[in-house]
């Protein structure tokens, strides 16, 4: 069966993508052609969105800015098959803006079904976690330490500092909270994460859960991410579904649970105190420090907060260790960083 690849991104359903999938849908079938059609997420070249992507001889051929006025024409010209018509972009792994970038934490955004746990695992999904559990926590601690890996969300403070003083306090309960109150102007990295891979995500927070032994884990999303809420639940049932989440996460006997709660739109909510008292039902108002988070964080408990890119790189951390993360980087600064380009230019994405 032919697979078609139309992405269902905020950003490329902004400009048709839902309608072209209904129209190629309905097209095939009025031409009795088979096809799976499967709903990505975004490669990030969004001067091309809609970009439709059909799986011929193993490699993924591009159309640029499908139409669902057009998709009647693509299917005249046979592109199931043939990669001639005139919005063809060839293979799309070669493209020129894409071929020379080292994907790391985004290395399965647009190639996978972001709803399909299999798909994620046969794409190299769950393997850190499965390597984090056959550590202590302090020995996950000490690599997430060793590797270097700062904040992402614009302190770059060292993530291995904050797990260690989580992981160091006692108490009944800990958890961990994902901010996702992307807030900043320019920025979608979260919400393009959130969207084309969220078990990423999860299979991030539940490493961290292990590492400092919290049971309960919270992503707080911006209300404007509609998309992005309803992938995370949906990827959170899915979750529970095939053990990722629950009571005994892969056959572990280790427990851990997320909730995603969304904003109401305060830009000042981005910070991490406030954030946590709007998860507590309360005014979204930063808080003094100290206490730090990591000591008195979520209902007075320790607590882990970190960005979504900051949580969805430690899967690489543990699945190819520490040493190979911190070889990516600079001196001062290892692993990767997600870039985004927005405003007045040709090639935002």
């Amino acid at each position: 069966m032919i697979k078609v690849f139309v992405p269902i991104d905020d950003a490329a359903c902004s400009v048709g993508a839902n309608e072209v999938a209904l129209e190629i849908e309905t097209q095939a079938k009025a031409r009795n052609i088979e096809i799976e059609l499967i709903r990505n997420g975004s490669r990030g070249m969004l001067w091309l969105e809609p970009l439709v992507e059909v799986e011929i001889e193993n490699k993924r051929i591009g159309y640029a800015n499908v139409d669902e006025t057009n998709v009647g024409k693509l299917f005249e010209t046979n592109f199931l098959t043939d990669k001639s018509h005139k919005s063809s972009i060839g293979e799309v792994d070669n493209h020129e803006w894409i071929k020379n970038q080292n994907r790391v934490t985004f290395q399965r955004v647009g190639i996978i079904d972001p709803l399909n746990i299999k798909d994620f695992e046969n794409h190299g999904g769950l393997t850190g976690l499965k390597n984090a559990l056959k550590l202590s926590s302090q020995e996950i601690v000490n690599e997430v330490t060793e590797s270097g890996l700062r904040g992402r969300g614009g302190a770059g403070f060292p993530a291995g500092i904050k797990w260690k003083t989580v992981l160091n306090t006692s108490s009944d309960q800990k958890y961990v909270c994902c901010n996702a109150d992307e807030g900043d102007s320019g920025t979608f990295a979260d919400r393009m994460l959130m969207e084309g891979d969220p078990f990423t995500l999860i299979e991030g927070m539940t490493i961290a859960a292990i590492a400092v032994g919290a049971t309960k884990g919270f992503i707080y999303i911006r209300s404007e991410y509609p998309q992005a809420i309803k992938t995370m639940n949906k990827a959170i049932i899915e979750a529970n579904k095939f053990g990722l989440l629950g009571k005994n996460i892969l056959g572990s006997n280790k427990e851990f649970q997320i909730e995603v709660r969304s904003g109401a739109g305060s830009y000042v909510c981005g910070e991490e105190t406030a954030m946590l008292e709007s998860l507590e039902g309360k005014r979204g108002v930063v808080r003094a420090k100290p206490p730090l988070p990591a000591i008195e964080g979520l209902f007075g408990k320790p607590t882990i907060i970190n960005n979504v890119l900051t949580l969805a790189s430690v899967p690489m951390v543990l699945a190819k260790g520490a040493n190979f993360y911190k070889a990516l980087g600079t001196e001062k600064s290892k692993g990767t960083q997600v870039f985004q380009l927005a405003g007045n230019i040709k090639h935002g994405g």
